[in-house]
């Protein structure tokens, strides 16, 4: 069957529902529920204990051959990936007359094609990195509280959210720019070696080839109730994007997963077309398994024949599938937290695969720049107050309803070293980089060595963001510690609106304007790491002697131990905080895994209690944040700082809990 025929056949399937997916989710509803949430007696846990649950030889060997028939049955062969939660490589597997190459989409936010290519846009890379990058999306968006796809992450990372025709002047998409996180470059995520099954070397969570992925394709793997990997698959070459949810789309990609996932598919109650943001039900799948040509699932009929295992530089050595890693194992590289590490039982923590936390808590390092740099009391105040925060918070994206938050909370000095990193036990595995970033990007911007920073990089393009920023903000010594800048404040200069998502405003200074930007290219977010991943793309095609990049994103210079600042890059959606004692900036909060305005509101409150319990620390001067700042667009555009949402906590019904701080 020929794709365009293809399309007409699954749009006809499906076409009485597609302006209700759009508003109101859609699908199935009569499938497994999510269960209620409840604590374990006798462990002083709010939190319930996890299964541990993961993928078997078998299993992936299942996954792959379901989906290798369903492309067949297509006559769209593919390239399939998988990987277990915390996104080890369980294989690759290149059906014969796959595709080896994708190109990045050219069409920009204004939908029409860039005839100057930004960021990402036109560049050609190895086709499997576009397939692991669509199975580590799917395995990091989702917990046992929830379940996305990469066609939910393309509906929350686009200029207007939902993004359709008719949507103009909406804000952005709530997870605007995550879908540069997870990078190659990052120094948080693990590398994987050959031959390291079993090893502490197999530890999580891994790097994903190119971030993030926007493409549909991509779909989570469940084993009763909970989340154990996902599969990507990449078909047609094209790595692109969903520009108008409006509509269904007849993606083959989004099929040949739909068919590897059956056995493994998410509870129905929890999937992402089950759950509201903003008043509008994401998307899952536009794939239906009413769809489908009858599944095959006999892996020994197709190894060899239909394709191979194939080895990817950096990812996967192609001699055998491998079994997935049960999260919440000390191989996983997340465990429980022990007492000596953290008070809360409820805490999980990052580890090496032998006993030893990653991150543990200590103080900063940079005194000799900030005076008095944090204490590990300071740090340990502030991490134990944001969790409980988080404790108490009514989670926006997990489900049963009323469910509690959960997210990853991360502290760093000015320098952007990680001070302490600690979250709930079934947090998004996402949300792990992108605290850390989050927590260094309010670090960064809000110091007084931002520009010299930005323009000591020597990457094309990155300098020119600080002369656009004063301009910008007419503030010759924006960039220069005089204001205190908040992830939300940052994100709010970056959107190719300003204000946020207005059609026919000018684009923010860290921005590109609507005609060249898009998903792969959003202006100082990509052109601070362009280079490390294209880099890293030579690296898995194997070139001669091709190095793999350093394991520090970024071209700004050195911080005084050595490391970058921003080294797993920088993140342009809401959720962290710098902390300052008094009107010094001596570090930052970063945080990921919920709503936008949790993330907000765990990052302030936990720098406001945590330093009142520690005493010297909290947030920023009311008179330095950034939300004193007015732009003058129009009559005048105020930045924004935090926002918090309304009653939002399950044991009180206090509210603007924010407010006055």
């Amino acid at each position: 069957m020929g794709l365009a025929a293809f399309r007409q056949r699954a749009t006809g399937v499906v076409a009485a529902l597609s302006l209700a997916l759009a508003g109101c989710g859609g699908g199935d509803s009569s499938g497994s529920v999510a269960p209620k949430p409840t604590s374990t007696p006798g462990t002083g846990r709010l939190y319930p204990e996890l299964a541990s649950e993961a993928l078997t030889v078998g299993d992936v060997q299942k996954v792959i051959a379901q989906a290798v028939g369903e492309a067949q049955a297509l006559n769209y062969p593919a390239v399939i990936a998988v990987v277990d939660r915390v996104g080890n490589v369980l294989a690759v597997y290149r059906m014969n007359g796959a595709p080896t190459r994708m190109l990045f989409s050219k069409i920009t936010g204004a939908g029409t094609e860039n005839p100057e290519p930004a960021g990402f846009q036109d560049v050609d890379v190895e086709a499997s990195m576009g397939a692991i990058a669509k199975a580590v999306t799917a395995a990091y968006l989702s917990s046992s509280g929830n379940a996305f796809s990469t066609r939910t992450a393309s509906m929350i990372v686009q200029q207007h959210f939902p993004p359709a025709p008719n949507t103009p002047g909406l804000e952005s998409g709530p997870l605007f720019g995550v879908q540069f996180s997870q990078l190659p470059c990052s120094d948080l995520n693990t590398r994987f070696a050959a031959g390291n099954a079993g090893s502490a070397a197999f530890i999580g969570p891994k790097r994903s080839p190119v971030g993030l992925s926007a493409d549909p394709g991509g779909l989570p793997l469940y084993k009763n109730g909970v989340v154990v990997g996902g599969i990507g698959v990449m078909a047609d070459g094209d790595y692109a994007f969903d520009r108008d949810v409006s509509n269904v789309d007849g993606d083959v990609e989004e099929y040949e997963a739909l068919a590897g996932i059956q056995g493994f598919e998410p509870p129905a109650a929890i999937r992402a077309d089950k759950i509201p943001v903003d008043g509008t039900t994401l998307r899952f799948a536009d794939a239906r398994v009413e769809g489908l040509h009858p599944l095959k699932s006999d892996y020994a009929a197709i190894a060899g024949t239909a394709g191979t295992l194939v080895p990817v530089n950096g990812y996967f050595d192609g001699t055998a599938i491998l079994p997935g890693t049960p999260y919440g194992s000390e191989a996983s590289g997340f465990r429980y937290a022990t007492s000596a590490e953290f008070s809360n039982p409820d805490a999980f923590v990052l580890t090496d695969g032998s006993g030893h936390n990653r991150y543990p808590i200590r103080g900063g390092g940079d005194g000799a720049e900030v005076g008095q740099a944090l204490t590990a009391a300071e740090v340990r105040a502030v991490l134990e107050e944001a969790f409980a925060v988080m404790s108490r918070a009514r989670a926006q994206i997990r489900r049963p309803l009323d469910s509690r938050a959960e997210v990853t909370i991360s502290v760093v000095d000015t320098w952007g070293t990680p001070l302490g990193l600690v979250r709930g036990p079934d947090a998004p595995i996402f949300g792990t980089d992108v605290s850390l970033q989050k927590a260094r990007t309010a670090a960064f911007f809000s110091n007084k060595v931002a520009a010299a920073q930005l323009l000591g990089d020597l990457d094309a393009g990155v300098p020119a963001y600080v002369d656009a920023v004063r301009t910008f903000l007419g503030d010759p010594a924006a960039l220069t510690g005089t204001k205190a800048f908040a992830d939300r404040s940052g994100g709010n200069l970056s959107r190719p609106y300003f204000p946020d998502g207005e059609v026919g405003r000018p684009n923010g200074p860290l921005s590109l304007p609507i005609d060249r930007w898009s998903p792969f290219a959003t202006g100082l977010q990509t052109d601070l790491i362009k280079a490390d991943v294209v880099q890293h793309a030579v690296f898995v095609e194997g070139s001669l002697n091709a190095r793999d990049v350093k394991q520090q994103c970024s071209n700004v210079p050195d911080a005084p131990n050595g490391r970058k600042r921003l080294a797993n890059g920088i993140q342009i959606f809401p959720g962290s905080v710098p902390i300052y004692r008094g009107t010094q900036l001596v570090g930052a909060i970063g945080i990921s895994g919920d709503g936008i305005d949790q993330d907000d509101m765990i990052a302030f409150l936990g720098a406001h209690n945590g330093g009142k319990k520690a005493g010297g620390i909290g947030n920023a001067p009311k008179d330095i944040r950034a939300d004193t700042i007015v732009v003058k667009v129009g009559e005048g555009v105020r930045l924004r700082y935090v926002n918090c949402p309304f009653a939002p906590f399950l044991d009180s019904s206090d509210q603007n809990v924010c407010e006055g701080l």
